[in-house]
Order: C-alpha cells, then sequence, then structure tokens
C-alpha cells in the first residue's frame, strides 16, 4: 500500500475545508516526483548548462552585466574582486561568494578560455593547478571581448526578467555578437545529464558563419573545410579526425588529445623529449608527477633525469633520455601511460529555446544567427523609435524657428508656461516649409501633404525649453541639419526593417568586425591517423622525411616539409653537418613508417624503420649507423631501398640489385623477409666491388644503368633471370671502360616503338616547341634526333599518326641527369634505345666535360621536385618541371651554384611543393638565400 503525506490547503473564507479542514492526502511518489523534478530543472536551466545564443551560464552572464553596471569597463582602472563578487551576490546571484569568484577566474584564465572576457589582474591560478589568490588580493575589469557580447543591452535588444529579490532586473541572455559557445566551450554537470564542449577558433566560427549566411543548405562536409576541428586556448594537437566528425555531425563524439613535443640531441648523443604544449584542462604539476612515476615504476623505460623548466614565456618540460633508448618509443610509452595523450569526450549540450538539447556544429551555428537577427531587428526598431522621437521634436523646433515671431508673441502674451504650452497646441502653424519631412517623420500615408500642423506637447515642451542662443542663424542651420541627419537615419532603419537581406548584409558586417578585432590564428594542430590503436608503430606520426645518409656511415631524418621549393640556380643551405674528410652520400624521402633495406659492403641486408632514424635539423649531422645496426669493424652500408609497408606483399615484387663493377641481379623481395636483428646475406660481391643501388621491379620494365664517365645502357628487366638464391655473384649488366663505374639504377616503364617512331616522335616534339608564338621556348637540341640514329643502321623517315602521337606522348618519361658541377637536364626516354646488357651503352653528356662527372640519371615527373646535396652537406630543393629539356648528350642547366671545391654528391626526388612568395622573393636576389625555413 502506498504511504502518504499530507499538504496543507489555504483556508477558504467561505467556511471549513470538510472533516479534515485544510490538510489533503498526497501518495509519496507522486511528492517526490514534483520536488524533485523542480530541483532539477532549476539546475539544469538556472545553473549548469550554458544558453546557446550567448554561450554563458546564468552565473557567468551575472558577472559580466554586474561589471558593466558597476562601471568596470576595458580601459577603466581595475577594481577589487572582492567588490565585484559582492556586487553580483548582492544584486543578482544568491549563492556563495567563492562559487561566484571561481566562475569569474576562469572567465579570466587566458589557459581556460580560447577568448578571456575577464581582463584579471593578480594571481589568477595557473596550469600547474594553483589556486587563485583570495578575492581580496586580486582586481578585474571587463576584457574588450567581453564588451561585445554586452554591446547593444540597452537598445532593447533582449528581454529582461526581476532578480531574486526583485528590486531591480537582469537580462534573460546577453545580445553576443559572436557564437561564444562555440569559442569558449563549456562544461557542467547537471541532473541526468551534462555537458562537454571545447573551445574554438574565433575567426574559423565567424567563416563558417559567414558561409551559412551564403549558403544556409551548406552540409558537415563544407562546414568542417572552415572549422576542421576545435583549437585549445592550451595549443596541443589533436589526433584523428574521425571523433571530431562524429561530434561536429552529432553532437556527440570523443576525441584524442596529445601534447605536442620536440626531440632535441644532446651531448654525447642523447636525446631528450621537449614538451611545449599541454592537452586542454590537464594540470602540468599532474602531468610531470605522474611521468616520474611511470618512470620510477619501470612502466615508461629510458628516461635518465625529467626537468620541468616552464616560464612566462610557456610550457617546457624536459625528459632526458637514455643513451641507448629511442625517443620515439619512449614518447609512444607515455602516450599510453601518462595523460601527455587523453581523451577529450565532446557532449554538445546547451539551452535551446529554455530546453536542453544535444546540437550539432550546424544547430548551434543556426541557432547563433537566428537569435542575432532577432537581436538586430530589436535593435533597430528600437533606434528607429528613438530617432523618429528625436525627429518629431526637430521638427517642432524646425517649425517654431520658421515662425519665431509669432512664437515669441504668442509666449510673451501667455501668463504662465502651462498656457504657453497650450496655445503652442492648439494653434494651426503653417507648415509649408517642412511639408516633405512630415510624412517621414510622423508616418503619416505616403503622398499625404498637409499644409498645417499641430504641435504635440513633446514639442511645445522643447519650444519653451529652447535657449535663445539657438535663435541665431548658425544655431537654426544647426538644427535644420540634425533634422535632415535623423530623416536620413529614418530611412536607412527602414530599409533595413524593411529587407531580410539587408538585415543579414549588417550581420555579417558585424561579425567581420569582430574577426578583425580578435581573431588569432590556429594553435592547436590536426592529425589523421586511421585509428586508436596503442603499438609503437601506430603512435608515430605519419609523415614524409627526408632522410640523410653520409659517406661516413651517419644517418639522420628531417621532416619534409623543412626543405621549400625555389627556383633553380640557388645555392642552397647547409642540409647536414659534416666534417671535412665526410660528405653526403645518399638522400631520398620516405614516410616514418617506411621499412629501409640497408645493403652494407660485406652484402648484407639489415632493415630499419625510418621512424627509428634519430630526428635532427636540416644542419644536424645525425647518428652513426653502428649505432642503429649491427655493422662489424670495418662494414659500411653502400645501398639502401625502401619497401612497401606490408611484408605479405613483398612476394609478388621483384628487386634489381647493381654494383659498380656493372654486374646486376634479381631477386623475389620476399627473400629478405623477415630479416633478423643481425642481418641477412643479400649478394656475394668480387672483392673491391660493391652495390650502388637497390630498386624493385616488374616483368615489363626497362633498366637503366648510367656510369660517372657518361655512358649509359637500357635493357629489359627480362634480360636477367630470376635468381633462387641470395649469395650468386649475378650477370653483367653493362661493359665499363677503364676507371669507370655504374652511379646509378633506374627503372624505366618499357615502350613498344621501333627506331623511326622515336625518332620522328622527337622530331615532332621540337616542331611543337617552335609553333607560332613559342619560338623562345626550351626545346631539345639536334642530339635528340640523331641520338635516335644510334643502332647503326640508318633511320627511315616515317609520319606518325594524331593517334599514335597522343599515345607516344601519354607514355613518354623524362630522365633526369645531375652532373657534379651543379648542372642537370631533361631528356626524353625516347633518346635512351633499348638494347642488350652487357653492351657498352650510349652517350649520355657532352664531351667538353665542362659539366663534371654523372651523378645519376632517374625518371622525373612534371610534379615532382628534386633535392641536390653536396658533399659538405649543401642541400637545394627545386621543382623539376624547371629544368630544362634538352638532348642526352647536352650539359643542361645550371641548377645549383657551388662554392670552390664542392660537387653535387646525392640527388632525391619528392611530390612537388608550391613555391610560396617569399621563397619566390629570394630567388630572384642576386645574393643566394637560405633555402630551408624552420
Amino acid at each position: 500500500m502506498s504511504e502518504t503525506i499530507t499538504e496543507e490547503k489555504p483556508q477558504d473564507p467561505q467556511g471549513p475545508q470538510g472533516p479534515q479542514g485544510d490538510i489533503q492526502p498526497v501518495a509519496i511518489e507522486t511528492e517526490m516526483r514534483r520536488s524533485y523534478l523542480d530541483y532539477a530543472m532549476s539546475v539544469i536551466v538556472s545553473r549548469a548548462l550554458p544558453d546557446v545564443r550567448d554561450g554563458l551560464k546564468p552565473v557567468h552572464r551575472r558577472i559580466l552585466y554586474a561589471m558593466r553596471e558597476g562601471g568596470y569597463d576595458a580601459g577603466k582602472p581595475y577594481k577589487k574582486s572582492a567588490r565585484i563578487v559582492g556586487d553580483v551576490m548582492g544584486k543578482y546571484h544568491p549563492h556563495g561568494d567563492s562559487a561566484i569568484y571561481g566562475a569569474m577566474v576562469r572567465m579570466a584564465q587566458d589557459f581556460s578560455l580560447r577568448l578571456p572576457l575577464v581582463d584579471g589582474q593578480g594571481n589568477f591560478g595557473s596550469l600547474d593547478d594553483d589556486p587563485p589568490a583570495a578575492m581580496r588580493y586580486t582586481e578585474a575589469r571587463l576584457a574588450r571581448s567581453a564588451e561585445a557580447l554586452l554591446e547593444d543591452i540597452d537598445r532593447s535588444t533582449v528581454d529582461f526578467q526581476p532578480n531574486y529579490d526583485e528590486s531591480t532586473k537582469e537580462p534573460l541572455v546577453l545580445p553576443a555578437r559572436f557564437p561564444n559557445l562555440l569559442v569558449n566551450g563549456a562544461g557542467g554537470i547537471a541532473v541526468g545529464m551534462a555537458t562537454n564542449i571545447p573551445t574554438h577558433n574565433l575567426g574559423e566560427v565567424i567563416d563558417a558563419c559567414c558561409l551559412l549566411l551564403d549558403n544556409p543548405e551548406a552540409g558537415l562536409e563544407e562546414l568542417m573545410r572552415v572549422i576542421p576541428g576545435p583549437d585549445f586556448p592550451t595549443g596541443a594537437l589533436v589526433r584523428g579526425r574521425a571523433g571530431i566528425r562524429a561530434a561536429f555531425a552529432t553532437g556527440h563524439g570523443s576525441m584524442v588529445m596529445r601534447g605536442r613535443t620536440e626531440i632535441e640531441e644532446g651531448k654525447g648523443g642523447r636525446q631528450s623529449i621537449i614538451v611545449t604544449e599541454i592537452p586542454w584542462q590537464l594540470s602540468k604539476e599532474k602531468l610531470v608527477t605522474r611521468i616520474a612515476e611511470c618512470a620510477n615504476a619501470k612502466l615508461v623505460e629510458g628516461i635518465s633525469d625529467l626537468r620541468d623548466e616552464s616560464n612566462r614565456e610557456g610550457v617546457r618540460i624536459v625528459i632526458d633520455l637514455k643513451r641507448d633508448a629511442s625517443a620515439d618509443v619512449v614518447l609512444n610509452q607515455l602516450y599510453r601511460q601518462t595523460p601527455l595523450q587523453t581523451n577529450f569526450p565532446v557532449h554538445m549540450l546547451a539551452l535551446d529555446g529554455g530546453r536542453p538539447r544535444l546540437m550539432s556544429l550546424k544547430d548551434v551555428l543556426v541557432a547563433f544567427l537566428r537569435f542575432r537577427e532577432q537581436v538586430l531587428t530589436r535593435r533597430t526598431e528600437h533606434d528607429l523609435a528613438e530617432a523618429r522621437g528625436r525627429a518629431h521634436v526637430l521638427l517642432g523646433l524646425a517649425l517654431a524657428v520658421s515662425h519665431l515671431d509669432e512664437v515669441i508673441a504668442l509666449i510673451r502674451a501667455s501668463g504662465d508656461p502651462a498656457e504657453a504650452r497650450t496655445a503652442l497646441m492648439e494653434r494651426a502653424w503653417d507648415a509649408q516649409a517642412i511639408s516633405p519631412l512630415i510624412a517621414l517623420v510622423d508616418e503619416r500615408p505616403e503622398g499625404h501633404v498637409t499644409s498645417v500642423y499641430r504641435l504635440s506637447e513633446n514639442q511645445a515642451r522643447a519650444i519653451l525649453d529652447l535657449k535663445l542662443n539657438r535663435l541665431t542663424g548658425l544655431e537654426r542651420g544647426k538644427i535644420e541639419q540634425e533634422l535632415r541627419e535623423t530623416t536620413t537615419l529614418i530611412g536607412e532603419l527602414l530599409a533595413i526593417l524593411g529587407s531580410r537581406s539587408k538585415l543579414l548584409e549588417v550581420l555579417r558586417t558585424e561579425l567581420l568586425e569582430i574577426r578583425q578585432r580578435f581573431a588569432t590564428p590556429r594553435r592547436t594542430q590536426l592529425e589523421d591517423a586511421e585509428d586508436d590503436a596503442f603499438t609503437d608503430e601506430d603512435l608515430i606520426t605519419r609523415e614524409d622525411m627526408v632522410v640523410t645518409l653520409s659517406h661516413g656511415g651517419y644517418a639522420k631524418r628531417v621532416p619534409l616539409a623543412a626543405y621549400r621549393a625555389q627556383k633553380r640556380g640557388g645555392k642552397g643551405r647547409s642540409g647536414m653537418a659534416t666534417r671535412e674528410e665526410d660528405w653526403v652520400s645518399d638522400l631520398f624521402v620516405a614516410s616514418t613508417h617506411t621499412p629501409l633495406l640497408f645493403f652494407s659492403s660485406r652484402g648484407m641486408a639489415y632493415v630499419l624503420k625510418v621512424h627509428r632514424l634519430p630526428l635532427s635539423t636540416p644542419q644536424a649531422r645525425g647518428k652513426a649507423l653502428v649505432n642503429l645496426l649491427p655493422l662489424q669493424q670495418g662494414e659500411t652500408i653502400t645501398a639502401v631501398m625502401t619497401a612497401p609497408e606490408e611484408e605479405e606483399s613483398w612476394s609478388n615484387l621483384h628487386v634489381l640489385f647493381a654494383t659498380k663493377a656493372g654486374t646486376v641481379r634479381r631477386n623475389r623481395l620476399s627473400d629478405f623477409g623477415n630479416i633478423r636483428a643481425n642481418g641477412l646475406i643479400a649478394m656475394k660481391l668480387e672483392e673491391g666491388d660493391s652495390l650502388i643501388g637497390v630498386k624493385p621491379c616488374q616483368e615489363h620494365d626497362d633498366i637503366l644503368l648510367a656510369t660517372r664517365l657518361g655512358r649509359c645502357i637500357r635493357f629489359p628487366v627480362g634480360e636477367i633471370r630470376l635468381f633462387a638464391g641470395r649469395s650468386s655473384v649475378g650477370v653483367r649488366g653493362v661493359r665499363l671502360a677503364e676507371g669507370d663505374e655504374v652511379v646509378t639504377l633506374s627503372v624505366l616503364h618499357a615502350v613498344e616503338a621501333s627506331v623511326a617512331e622515336r625518332a620522328a616522335y622527337l622530331r615532332a616534339a621540337i616542331a611543337r616547341r617552335r609553333a607560332p608564338g613559342e619560338e623562345d621556348a626550351e626545346i631539345p637540341d639536334s642530339s635528340s634526333v640523331e641520338s635516335a640514329e644510334e643502332d647503326g643502321e640508318p633511320t627511315e623517315m616515317v609520319t606518325l599518326s594524331p593517334e599514335r602521337l597522343a599515345a607516344l606522348t601519354a607514355q613518354e618519361e623524362m630522365v633526369l641527369t645531375i652532373f657534379a658541377r651543379g648542372y642537370g637536364r631533361r631528356s626524353s626516354a625516347y633518346e635512351y634505345r633499348v638494347t642488350r646488357r652487357g653492351g657498352q651503352g650510349i652517350l649520355n653528356r657532352d664531351g667538353s666535360g665542362q659539366a663534371g662527372e654523372v651523378v645519376t640519371c632517374m625518371p622525373v615527373t612534371e610534379d615532382q621536385d628534386v633535392i641536390l646535396g653536396t658533399q659538405s652537406g649543401q642541400v637545394i630543393r627545386l621543382a623539376a618541371s624547371t629544368v630544362r629539356q634538352c638532348g642526352r648528350q647536352a650539359k643542361g642547366v645550371i641548377l645549383f651554384r657551388l662554392g670552390e671545391g664542392e660537387s653535387v654528391a646525392s640527388v632525391a626526388t619528392v611530390p612537388a611543393q608550391e613555391p610560396d612568395a617569399e621563397s619566390e622573393a629570394e630567388s630572384s636576389e642576386q645574393t643566394p638565400p637560405p633555402v630551408v625555413s624552420a
């Protein structure tokens, strides 16, 4: 049986309430439900959840409004925080002072809000979770950004309600000229629900608002191109976009935040991890403590020392590593075991129309724009009413001035001001002089013109209050001028109210003004990630790296973005600090997850992922390979090849080996799978020979071997049988002259074209480049055609059909040849005829030798850049398309201006990077500029 309680009922003045009087039984379940719901709704609406319109909870709104009412504006002197808290508690917020002060402190912290709303002076807390000083010690005033939230509040833009004791009124919402809910985020726990909204970049949010003004049907994809993700006050990184997309689409999701780190090289080859930014809402002190606990408990291995060197300039947590520790592995362990990487659950719950609602990104933006449209409409109506009131008064003054003598006579004849006011109102005045303005000011019907005008009480009072100095000619002109300006303003306000497009244009203008005043660059970097698995491999950012190897056995990796593209002919910048007896021997680009197969002078193969190489700056020397690979005494690395990440696919790929003595061999790449820690035998080498290149290939490819003294040979891959073992010597690829050696191994696509067709194509290419209007175009020289006739028999003249010409054009490859003295050229691959292996090859440079020895000869495409490195470590990056196309017996053009005694030692191709304005300007200067930007 249900328990009951009794509740009192008010007495009926007409008589008793019955047998029980004013007592009525109520089921306890009903009373509990009703009371709990009342309490829950009070917490939800009046305490814990922000309003989608201004992004504020009641306590924050009351603080800002009380500061404005108290005159604590930006630019004015700071006032004691205790005074502000007292104003808020005494007038608007009937809660404890600690809650009010805590809310005000958070609005003043630049590490809590993306755009702080309170300008504080004193100790307002820190990233170490230190508490703020007592309110009697700190001072505060409104920030200018908060003034943008409060602006126009006195122009009837929002509704007001009585405060808790009905002694004054407070706003239900602030006018809010920017989407504060997204910009500064929010967090709160209500009854049965909670909200957790990240901060965003103000400029991006306003751009998204403008996008919706232009296209209200814009979808999530378009919005995310403008707002790619959150932007936290503390910067840091957000890994993966799936969580961001889910949060923006549904209002609910989870994203991974990471601290920003750098790896520094210290003395003796030791490395240090430097944490410069930490995730939002994370205590730096707790992070340092947790790292220390993990190091002591051996949850994170390889840490030798931990220091917090943070100061007023920013965060700097130094994690020194042991000599044999891998910085990347330690960093991944820190991500796994400490709050350096943490999940941020997004739950975009806010009050919309007084009701809690889970909102998507577009929902929030649309709600804000709808609110701003209402604010601007109410503001315009308010301004119109005030302008009309002022114009109405000015109209009466203008009428009085135009009948000055009559007005003075009437006033002098009156016994008192009341009589004078009545006389002014009762008289019918001649209004011919002001008739055009009457209709606009007094809202008369269009086209209505009157010659008689009667003054209102307000006009009569204004005339009686008129000072004598306003009766001078100059002052009378000012009245007329003000009246004209006011009527013009009335016309503009009416136009805004009569056209929604004009109203939205005002909205856009004000949004862009806020963007201009307060927008700052994005702080949080967004990173792509395929999944959230916590493995040492997957937690390493997938990024293109420039891998540099020196002749002395040093290796490093540098982010590809560190090398900026420039025009050819520059002097480059330092790409590796080398000793006088050392030089850069190999340079290529690979992802951090790419396996590298290292082949040594002993014919051994070793494997190492790119991320295992030390991350360095372009000027750093790197780390000795003997510390990375199990090399024996006197063993050196002579060739390096990148392999696919998935080892299961290796069985379908073939790999070519070439030695400097001209020997070649073909194996399956799977023959080099599961390489042991101490290496694997790769190829048997003759004494004095060494590997110069290892390349993946397919059955239908061609091989191009280039020698240092300017010979090259091209033959099909099928000329080399597929070897089953790894210990054989191989077969001859090219017959070398005395003193010559092979320098590069390249793989070209096989093309079915006769010698005559190649010659005809090259002639057609010259003709196209010499078309009218292109006489100055760079074209191959005559050797391009002559080289097609080197088969030892005359080349017949053939004419290519348009279809065949188009087919050959689509299959054409360009071969880049770089010489030691910095010269380079591009030549059509059709100039390199296909022969049988084992021959002497054909010429690949001019006879003068001015360009120097051949450094490399490789295929390139128009959408690639070329990185050249010298023996001394200078590096330059330039677009392959800027290298002139010449015949294969030409020296080409200067690509790299070298110093005395310098020569090009290594070349690599990378995806193209568009030169920016800065690099264009630098490359045009006479003095050689630096090529790398940090």
